[in-house]
């Protein structure tokens, strides 16, 4: 039976209406960026600090669908599915947090004071990616973006270099060695003056950081995670001690190693060289050293947690007791 050719063309309709719908959030965010870029390139002296100081696509787009595919995500999931509300506060504040430092006025005072670089790249490296990987959003974030997308990301060669970046030794040399790398004085400087390094520097930055995080902060047990607690663990443990030698020895110099931020005009003239390089150094050492603290803490309390769950099913089967395990999510 042949449908009704008006029938047909109210299914066209309807179908036209899904897709303008569907791609609507999308306009919007490509809207508000070119908002964003023509405030920067031409009002940019009496722009307020929260808008950007150098606007960066990249940054804003990721940024943006990051934030838009979580709320997706989160609105079509069933009840039972959504993520707990601490859980969707600590992903925001992750993106927040590495937003703020990369797109705002702070940037500006990031390239101009060595300590408030080191502000930036702790919030780029530890803290925004230490939060979005606390929240644990792979799942939501996966019901909200688009099914080619999904795919894509994926599909097993992305799966494979995720898992090589994800074992521990890797994940521990790459973590350390690209703090060390970009604080090479002569590296510093060329990335400092080199726009296209400079973004490079900051997305390896966060990409570095949130691959780590997800490895030491996984909340499901070995096998369904790459590696056991105990090497999530040791893990967070050993990189702790590379980051307080490399703080130490920059809080410690007496001399200054960081020419670029004279080179360049510092912010505040109060605060000379080697008290910004001691500032820095600090804030190199002191807050990642914590926040290693912290994943160590968060992987032995899911270790206790996930043997608290297997005696207490290991007592049900002795009662004789039928017995419907689940994998912990954490939530």
């Amino acid at each position: 039976m042949v449908d009704h050719p008006g029938e047909i063309g109210q299914q066209q309709l309807n179908g036209l209406d899904s897709w303008l719908l569907a791609a609507l959030p999308y306009v919007l965010i490509a809207v508000l960026g070119a908002v964003l870029w023509w405030v920067d390139r031409y009002h940019a002296a009496s722009a307020p600090d929260w808008a950007p100081y150098d606007f960066d696509a990249t940054y804003f787009i990721a940024a943006a669908l990051g934030v838009w595919w979580y709320a997706r995500g989160f609105a079509v999931a069933e009840p039972r599915q959504r993520p707990a509300p601490w859980r969707s506060a600590a992903y925001l504040l992750g993106i927040a947090a590495i937003y703020i430092v990369l797109q705002t006025r702070f940037e500006y005072m990031a390239q101009h004071m060595f300590f408030l670089n080191r502000v930036q790249h702790v919030a780029m490296h530890h803290l925004g990616p230490f939060l979005i990987a606390l929240s644990w959003p792979g799942a939501t974030i996966a019901l909200g973006m688009p099914a080619w997308l999904k795919r894509l990301v994926t599909a097993r060669p992305v799966l494979i270099a995720r898992n090589v970046v994800q074992q521990p030794i890797i994940a521990m040399v790459l973590f350390v060695g690209l703090i060390a790398l970009w604080l090479i004085p002569s590296v510093h400087f060329r990335a400092m003056l080199d726009p296209n390094l400079y973004r490079v520097m900051n997305w390896t930055m966060v990409g570095d950081g949130i691959f780590f995080w997800f490895l030491v902060l996984d909340p499901r047990p070995y096998p369904e995670a790459s590696v056991s607690y105990a090497a999530r663990v040791l893990a967070s443990v050993l990189v702790m001690f590379p980051q307080i030698a490399i703080g130490a020895v920059i809080a410690l110099a007496n001399h200054d190693i960081y020419g670029f931020y004279e080179w360049c005009g510092r912010l505040f003239p109060s605060i000379g060289a080697l008290d910004d390089q001691v500032y820095g150094g600090l804030i190199a050492w002191i807050p990642p050293a914590m926040m290693s603290v912290a994943g160590m803490l968060l992987a032995l309390n899911m270790m206790r947690v996930q043997e608290e769950l297997r005696d207490a099913g290991d007592e049900d089967d002795a009662e004789g007791t039928v017995v419907i395990s689940a994998s912990w999510t954490g939530r």
